[in-house]
């Protein structure tokens, strides 16, 4: 596909006179453009869905979630990798993010690592078993370092997922699960950093949160996982105890502080009165999924 029919590189019309607008019509103009990315993605949200689906079930049976991206798509993956444990509590091998380049491309432009089709599959056959789950990332959805990684991924027998903003990409051929989110071309032409970026991290987002409730990770919308690393989130640690058994304040800060700052320990403790050591153990006994925890001890509260 060459860039006159890939729509990120195409000119957007409403945009054509961008160095004559003022700051004003300039944010004017990008705002109403970001504005059509949520409805990009939910044109999408069907293939989101399986995806997501088929992920979770690969992480549910023990295998990980790799992103692999190059530029700002790598940045996204390792960005969204990042942030899953200290919002949900999983060890930091579970979901990983893979950039063209290595991790000096996470502060500084590789422009040419994207090209390398063979340094994808290298870096995929390093890390990849096939239980994982490898999800590709790149706007034009041709990147031949992705395309390569995904190659690889396939040939081991790992799931693998294309996320890209062009329809009928080539990406989309090479996986089991294609997303195109389709945002159209970019108020400066071909900087994909822009909508089609906001795009990606729209799924990303989906796809980690999605799979970490399917793993058990939240409680109704609370983030029952969350590590209490510093003031804020202790803080965050005992508004979530108090929302979900109701205890008043002065309650809350003293089992955060008995279950060793773990709101999923302190809900359990308050809620069936029950120590921090069995607490543990019940979740040991259901995997850490706390809503099964949870559902276990009412079980044997009523029988």
């Amino acid at each position: 596909m060459d860039n006159k029919k890939m729509i990120t590189e195409q000119r957007n019309h409403e945009s054509e006179r961008l160095d004559t607008f003022s700051v004003k019509e300039i944010i004017e103009v990008m705002n109403q453009e970001d504005k059509t990315v949520a409805e990009s993605v939910e044109k999408s949200l069907p293939e989101v869905t399986a995806a997501i689906e088929a992920i979770t079930g690969v992480m549910k049976n023990g295998g990980k979630l790799y992103y692999l991206g190059a530029g700002t798509s790598g940045r996204l993956g390792i960005l969204d990798a990042s942030e899953c444990p200290p919002t949900f509590g999983v060890e930091p091998g579970l979901v990983n993010g893979i950039i063209a380049g290595g991790d000096r491309a996470m502060k500084t432009a590789i422009e040419n690592a994207e090209d390398d089709h063979e340094a994808g599959k290298r870096d995929i056959a390093e890390v990849v078993t096939p239980r994982d789950a490898v999800v590709g990332i790149t706007s034009s959805g041709r990147t031949p370092y992705v395309i390569g990684g995904i190659e690889k991924a396939k040939s081991i027998g790992a799931l693998t997922v294309g996320l890209s903003c062009n329809p009928s990409a080539e990406l989309s051929e090479c996986v089991d699960y294609p997303i195109e989110i389709l945002v159209g071309p970019e108020v400066v032409t071909g900087s994909t950093r822009l909508k089609a970026g906001t795009a990606q991290k729209m799924v990303l987002n989906m796809i980690s949160t999605a799979a970490m409730i399917g793993l058990g990770k939240v409680y109704g919308n609370l983030m029952v996982n969350v590590q209490a690393t510093n003031e804020k989130l202790r803080r965050r640690v005992v508004h979530i105890i108090r929302e979900a058994t109701g205890v008043d304040d002065e309650t809350a800060q003293r089992y955060s502080v008995t279950s060793k700052g773990d709101a999923r320990a302190a809900i359990l403790m308050i809620t069936f009165q029950i120590t921090y050591d069995q607490a543990v153990q019940v979740l040991r006994e259901n995997d850490d999924h706390f809503p099964r925890a949870m559902e276990s001890l009412s079980a044997n509260k009523t029988d």
